[in-house]
């Protein structure tokens, strides 16, 4: 079993944050599925501001 895991978010995170991120999410999947570590995938997908609404009103224009 190989977990694929998509986190799709506003650019702007650090690596750093990004890092702790993947970490978070890894373990979860290893606790509540029981795989290994190494089995776990995870793809970012950043966006920007320019293409992400919400309430009618672009991200960038808020």
């Amino acid at each position: 079993m190989m977990p694929i895991i998509q986190i799709e978010m506003l650019e702007g995170r650090t690596l750093e944050q990004k890092r702790k991120l993947v970490q978070s999410v890894t373990k979860a999947v290893v606790e509540s599925v029981n795989c290994p570590p190494e089995r776990v995938r995870i793809i970012i997908r950043e966006m920007t501001k320019d293409n992400f609404a919400e309430g009618g009103k672009l991200e960038s224009e808020k």
